[in-house]
């Protein structure tokens, strides 16, 4: 009996036809289609990637607490034979329509503004393969060094990449950053992590929560292309951002930069070199 048949098994599904839908170093997809519905599951190796599946059940729900974009309910998670699974919703895809950058504006401002008393998270979780430390702290920019670019760092100087005069760096950036409340955040939105459901409604998948500076968000759209401009303009009439917000984006990308880094290796030095530098 394959994986697939016992997760079926174990969550009272007839299972017809199981179709692939993406597969990587971490996890492996697949359309359910069983008898009177259809699920995604997402697998992984379990003692490689421990807690990750149940921490991505967790930041699914969290976000669709914050009553913004569509996110996929999660029906059930769990672990058989060093197996992790995730059973999940399945969303038919579309195309975006005349509103839908102004709807995702709307939705990331909603999502943006559910906050709480301090940055962090009661639990860690995952940024790609590397685990994302959700440590509480009080201000953003501690929020920022201490639990996002500090173990980067430590994990690059580890994987022979290593960068000096850290200390200086760390607190010029300490300078640049403003104090705003805490906001729950996607966490890894790149164009990868949205969809267009069939009901051109803006939906999120594969989330790195935590309650940290909302200009990580949109630090991360910009990285790597793949969402208008308006995106930008409409969230800015909305949910002001702070005065030269612009200018503190490579500071932000400098995170994703470096879990690029210590993923895939030195073809991401150059930029994160020159944005270290930028602040010493």
């Amino acid at each position: 009996m394959n994986i697939l048949t016992k997760i079926a098994e174990e969550n009272n599904l007839n299972l017809l036809e199981s179709i692939p839908l993406s597969g990587g170093d971490i996890n492996n997809v697949f359309l359910l289609k069983c008898d009177s519905k259809k699920l995604v599951v997402k697998t992984n190796i379990a003692s490689k990637f421990p807690g990750m599946l149940e921490a991505e059940a967790k930041g699914l729900d969290l976000l669709r607490s914050s009553n913004s974009f569509k996110i996929p309910s999660v029906i059930n998670y769990g672990v058989i034979e060093n197996t992790s699974y995730l059973l999940l919703e399945y969303i038919p895809e579309s195309s975006t329509s005349s509103s839908f950058w102004k709807n995702f504006a709307e939705n990331l401002a909603t999502l943006h503004k559910t906050t709480q008393p301090i940055f962090g998270l009661d639990h860690s979780n995952y940024i790609g393969s590397l685990p994302q430390y959700n440590g509480t702290e009080t201000s953003a920019a501690d929020f920022y060094i201490n639990q996002r670019l500090a173990p980067q760092f430590k994990m690059a100087k580890e994987r022979g990449f290593d960068f000096s005069n850290l200390e200086v760096f760390y607190k010029n950036v300490s300078s640049e950053i403003p104090n705003e409340s805490p906001a729950l955040i996607h966490g890894d939105l790149w164009g990868g992590n949205y969809m267009v459901s069939e009901n051109k409604i803006p939906t999120l998948i594969d989330p790195a929560v935590s309650f940290a500076p909302r200009e990580m968000d949109l630090a991360m759209m910009q990285l790597f292309g793949g969402f208008s401009e308006e995106v930008f303009t409409q969230y800015h009439s909305i949910f002001p951002l702070e005065n030269n917000w612009k200018q503190r984006v490579s500071l932000w990308q400098l995170y994703y930069l470096l879990v690029h880094l210590n993923i895939f290796g030195s073809g991401y030095l150059s930029r994160v070199q020159s944005i270290v530098k930028k602040y010493q």
